[in-house]
């Protein structure tokens, strides 16, 4: 192959040219507007009318430097300026030579570049470039032959065509559509290669429009089968009306029928389908109404009207199955059993709305299935967190596009009964907004009075819900309305005591946990005391789901082990617990090491448990203010003042000079600081820690104290008693001061601290400092008095002033 190449350099103006890429030999009209653009062909005119053009990257850019320009463009003669209106220039130019841009020259007024013209010849006919060009214009033909707007003339001037490259850029600059692809083949300035490239973008265009075309000729013949269709149905539907034989068996409308006619409902029901039966016949067969029309009977047709399950009354095994299930929780397993009874005496009863309370992971939405599991009844889950439009609970009237019903129908439809148990979970996350308050609308829900005859706003028929037991969880009773909150029972889920976890731990989520893992009861154990440790010195929660993650760990670390033949089985053991669920991160509570002034075990109650909470008190010089810390609520600072207000007025009895509440400053301290805190029950361990403070007794280490203090210094009742007990018992108290009001509640304290604790009941402050102070404050104070009643007082003569004579 002979080849020739025509190598220039210069320096010229250059025109940025948007959307169109110029090629050699093919001429171009440009409209110019920009002020610069036309600075640069005044500039070419003003020499020999030589520029340089070339494409812009982003056709958006007005003011484009040398990063938004291509590098490869063409060097042209301007033949003709005209000038337009409004100032700007139509030119017509002659493209010449490939160039490539080596600098930009810097010019205030328009883009100068240093260009270097380049293009390369074939001048012999060699066999390659011979069949090259034939397979060119076979490739061009076949794609034009695809668009119709290319006119029989261009295959003649095609095959007119001897020169490879006179060929490329004509195909490039005309038939090429996208502006990347006629750049590309710009930058080729080996003729056989742009060649080449030509065909492979011609082959890309050519799949994507029989693509097009294969896409097209589906869509029209659905369109076209349709429409068929819907001739025929019409034909059918004029012939049945002709033989008076509309809306029998053997049509849509008769099937529906046939189905209406099944249902165990009541006749109201029917008639409202039957109407909207009529209605599908009347509209056409495939349009949007009847699409809604279709949608709506099947929905309704679905819900299992008449359909129940048959309750199991035995209740042994019930109580069986739920024991099974759950370990703890007597008093919901109580009430469950309780209903069953009342129902197998009075089949009529209506069922009861349950709501479960408590902190998360204890076991609420688990225990609503096995109660379901208890009855032989279906069980549906409905997750109210977060909802804050009505209609997701009255469902969306059939007027809106893509209407659908409520979630409480939904729920009943995928149960496939009419007496399901449908559990609520999260009903104190509802929340509302402008289209409606959801807690609103449960109130027909769950009202027994009224959900006989529910109405879901996309149905429009009533539906008897009275047979559907709810059960509702929530953590906190806060966020609930009032009236909603009057249709529930509650029922508190206690936080799990240390024993009870322990017994989940081994009798559920050890074997769950070893299941998933692959493990047998031969492969892996865990002994009493490892969970017992995991418990107190790895979680703190009212629940057991981190427990579970902490066994879950130990688990997968044991099959790591087996798996990899480091051992046959898995013994977990306090020596080797760390190894297998890493080193515990956990302070555990316990009481002071020594009998301390000023400072008591206080105890506390949290959404996760018990806790004690040592209590600080310090007097200093001062002006007789009194300063609380520790992130304190209202009402536990207004119990703090109550406590020193009492201690003043014992100021007395308890031998303190009343002087030192003007001298003295006093500071009371609840740690952990970052911890809000509130509440009364901590008003008598502050009186106590005062006292000791301003008395100098110190207060026993092992005695935790609880209870609301008055100004009179009684102690008024406390709750969370079950919890406060147990962790004052861990923490190793070996006292524990409650108020006396709390003894009928003496049942919720666990045996294992009444058998290992000492429990004092009082009803006045007096009685708890002489049983947390080390001496009783009162007698000493008394026998300080009376050793002070020994020292007489006399008058001087001179200043009145009085001696003191000791006997």
């Amino acid at each position: 192959m002979v080849t020739r190449e025509h190598i220039s350099e210069k320096v010229l103006p250059c025109l940025a040219i948007r959307g169109s890429v110029p090629f050699p030999r093919i001429p171009i009209n440009i409209d110019v507007g920009r002020a610069m653009s036309r600075k640069a062909v005044d500039a070419a005119m003003a020499n020999d009318g030589i520029i340089m053009m070339v494409c812009q990257k982003e056709q958006s850019v007005d003011n484009p430097g040398p990063d938004d320009l291509y590098r490869i463009g063409t060097t042209a003669k301007i033949t003709q300026k005209i000038r337009e209106n409004g100032g700007s220039y139509r030119i017509i130019t002659e493209p010449i030579y490939r160039a490539e841009i080596k600098e930009f020259i810097d010019n205030s007024k328009y883009i100068e570049v240093d260009v270097f013209e380049k293009e390369i010849y074939i001048d012999d006919k060699s066999v390659k470039a011979e069949a090259l060009l034939k397979d060119l214009r076979t490739s061009i033909i076949d794609f034009i032959s695809m668009i119709p707007k290319f006119s029989s003339n261009i295959k003649n001037l095609i095959n007119s065509i001897d020169d490879l490259s006179t060929l490329c850029d004509l195909v490039g600059s005309n038939i090429v559509a996208s502006v990347e692809d006629k750049q590309s083949l710009l930058e080729e300035f080996n003729p056989m290669r742009r060649a080449e490239k030509l065909m492979i973008i011609l082959e890309k265009e050519k799949e994507l429009i029989e693509t097009e075309e294969r896409i097209q000729k589906k869509v029209r013949s659905k369109i076209d089968r349709s429409q068929r269709e819907y001739y025929l149905r019409e034909q059918m539907k004029a012939i049945s009306d002709e033989l008076g034989e509309g809306g029998e068996n053997g049509t849509e409308a008769g099937e529906y029928e046939k189905k209406i006619a099944a249902l165990k409902t009541t006749e109201e029901v029917k008639d409202k389908l039957r109407k909207e039966v009529k209605k599908l016949g009347k509209v056409p067969y495939g349009s949007a109404e009847a699409s809604v029309i279709s949608t709506y009977l099947d929905t309704v047709l679905s819900i299992p009207f008449g359909i129940r399950t048959k309750d199991r009354m035995d209740i042994p095994t019930v109580q069986k199955i739920l024991d099974k299930d759950h370990d703890g929780l007597k008093e919901v397993k109580d009430r469950i059993v309780e209903y069953i009874a009342a129902l197998k005496l009075n089949p009529s009863l209506k069922n009861q709305i349950i709501c479960l309370v408590g902190a998360p992971g204890t076991g609420k939405t688990s225990v609503a299935s096995s109660i379901a599991r208890a009855l032989n009844r279906k069980f549906v889950r409905i997750s109210l967190g977060g909802i804050r439009d009505e209609a997701d609970i009255r469902g969306h009237r059939k007027t809106y596009i893509g209407s659908m019903p409520g979630r409480i129908v939904n729920a009943v439809i995928t149960a496939g009964t009419q007496n399901p148990v449908i559990l609520m979970d999260e009903v104190d996350k509802l929340t509302r907004d402008a289209h409606g308050d959801p807690a609103s609308a449960l109130l027909e829900v769950l009202d027994t009075e009224q959900n006989k005859s529910f109405r879901d706003h996309y149905i429009e028929v009533p539906i008897d819900l009275s047979d559907c037991l709810f059960i509702t969880t929530a953590n906190t009773l806060d966020s609930i309305p009032d009236p909603l909150l009057d249709r529930m029972e509650i029922i508190s889920m206690k936080i799990y005591t240390r024993s009870e976890k322990l017994g989940i731990a081994k009798n559920h989520l050890i074997p769950k946990q070893s299941k998933i893992h692959g493990l047998t009861s031969k492969t892996f154990k865990m002994t009493d005391d490892a969970v017992l440790m995991l418990i107190d010195t790895y979680v703190k929660e009212a629940g057991v789901r981190n427990l579970e993650r902490y066994i879950a760990k130990c688990c997968r670390r044991a099959a790591k082990q087996i798996s990899c033949n480091e051992t046959n089985a898995v013994r977990i053991t306090t020596d080797n617990l760390a190894e297998y669920a890493d080193e515990s991160k956990l302070i555990k509570d316990k009481i002071l090491d020594d009998d301390e002034i000023g400072t008591i075990c206080g105890m506390a109650y949290t959404e996760i448990g018990g806790e004690i909470m040592h209590i600080e008190v310090l007097s200093y010089d001062g002006t007789g203010r009194i300063e609380l810390t520790g992130s304190l609520g209202e009402v536990m600072k207004e119990a703090s003042h109550n406590a020193l207000s009492y201690v003043k007025s014992k100021s007395d009895e308890l031998g303190i000079d009343p002087e030192v509440f003007k001298s003295k400053d006093i500071h009371i301290n609840f740690p952990e600081g970052a911890v809000p805190k509130d509440g009364p029950s901590a008003g008598v361990a502050t009186a106590i820690a005062i006292t000791s403070e301003l008395t100098g007794i110190p207060v026993r280490r092992d005695v935790a104290v609880t209870g609301e203090i008055t100004l009179r210094g009684r102690v008024l009742p406390i709750g969370g008693l079950r919890e406060k007990t147990m962790a004052a018992y861990l923490a190793g108290a070996k006292i524990i001061i409650i108020p006396s009001d709390n003894k009928i509640d003496e049942k919720d304290i666990m045996d294992e601290v009444k058998e290992n604790v000492e429990i004092e009941y009082v009803s006045k402050v007096e009685d708890a400092l002489k049983i947390a102070l080390t001496s009783d404050p009162f007698e000493k104070a008394k026998e300080k008095s009376e050793s002070s009643s020994n020292v007489i007082s006399i008058p001087t003569k001179k200043t009145g002033n009085r001696a003191k004579i000791v006997n």
